[in-house]
């Protein structure tokens, strides 16, 4: 199992959310923008970098043919304003005959109502019904900007839910990040437990961390082990 296949295992299996995600990586990652068309979803996997440009969708259909089955299908639109870059006949060709993991898009969508009954894994800026042309772009965007984008995002590490989605880039990609993840699940458990059955205030508990000086707690043993992996929250 490659690092990236660990780190992925990690979050699906122990469900680490998208705020947990960000507060290891510093309070950051967030991709702005995106919010879920359906409620009470988790995912994540490599991304698979599709860009959309000047209000056309032509080229996003030309790279869909070649996404690789359980990518987090990121489409990133430049200057398509508010116009859907697409609708439920993408959604369902991309999730159901590619088999993507989810669709993360930068930009509008349409159908809406569709992709709401089918509860499809797609977060997205905004809704509307007006829609990109199928025009093919007589000129694309600079190969700097498209180089730019693609080292951002192709095979990056997408998480998604309820509160957005956040990107753990290529560099953050390492076992230490690992360790961080287990440091981050721990010490959620170890809160919850100082105030729920300790009574603890979050005070107690978030700023002056009394439980690391009480002794007995459950799981403050293995907390103080990973300490060094502590993220401020």
């Amino acid at each position: 199992m490659n690092i990236q296949e660990k780190l992925i295992k990690t979050i699906r299996d122990n469900k680490i959310s998208t705020t947990e995600v960000a507060d290891v990586l510093g309070k950051k990652g967030h991709i702005k923008g995106p919010l879920p068309v359906t409620e009470g979803l988790h995912k994540v996997g490599l991304v698979e970098f599709v860009y959309a440009y000047n209000e056309s969708n032509w080229e996003v259909h030309e790279q869909l043919q070649f996404i690789q089955e359980g990518k987090m299908v990121y489409i990133h639109g430049i200057n398509c304003n508010e116009k859907a870059i697409f609708g439920d006949l993408v959604a369902k060709y991309v999730l159901l005959y590619k088999r993507a993991e989810a669709i993360i898009v930068n930009g509008f969508m349409r159908d809406i109502h569709t992709l709401k009954k089918e509860k499809y894994p797609i977060w997205c800026t905004g809704y509307t019904p007006i829609g990109c042309n199928n025009v093919k772009n007589e000129s694309l965007p600079s190969t700097d900007e498209l180089e730019i984008l693609k080292n951002m995002y192709q095979d990056a590490i997408f998480v998604a839910d309820d509160t957005g989605v956040v990107i753990i880039e290529k560099k953050f990609q390492t076992e230490e990040f690992v360790k961080k993840l287990d440091f981050i699940e721990l010490q959620e458990d170890v809160w919850f437990f100082c105030m729920d059955t300790h009574k603890m205030s979050t005070f107690e508990v978030v700023c002056e961390k009394k439980y690391l000086s009480e002794k007995g707690l459950i799981g403050t043993d293995k907390l103080i082990e990973l300490s060094s992996f502590s993220t401020a929250r």
